[in-house]
């Protein structure tokens, strides 16, 4: 009898790990070095964006990463070409499959225009 509820346990967690929806945030594209603030490089290099910081951070050896309310979330999919068309923007919205800290990516949107 435990066997069989042991298998029903792991059989219902495997279905809803494998059905799991992808989840939607709204923040900035950043990188590994900087997270939640540009603001430091951005004061010692005058005229350099916060997407300029971003890209520079990435080439110089950190990773992307997603900023969304405060908290930072790794990018697994790091190769994704959206990142590097997005980065530095706020406001992006962005779908992907979050399992922690790290999010797969999906699809990145820019806000709509006012």
């Amino acid at each position: 009898m435990k066997q069989i509820l042991s298998f029903c346990f792991l059989a219902t967690i495997a279905g809803a790990v494998a059905f799991a929806a992808d989840q939607t945030l709204v923040g900035q594209i950043s990188d590994s070095m900087c997270g939640a603030s540009h603001a430091k490089m951005t004061a010692s290099h005058p005229g350099m964006t916060d997407r300029d910081c971003a890209l520079a951070c990435v080439k110089g050896g950190g990773k992307f990463v997603f900023v969304s309310d405060s908290k930072v979330y790794n990018i697994a999919n790091q190769d994704s070409p959206l990142l590097q068309m997005h980065a530095g923007h706020a406001g992006v919205t962005l779908t992907g499959d979050i399992q922690g800290d790290t999010i797969t990516v999906s699809k990145i949107a820019m806000p709509a225009k006012k």
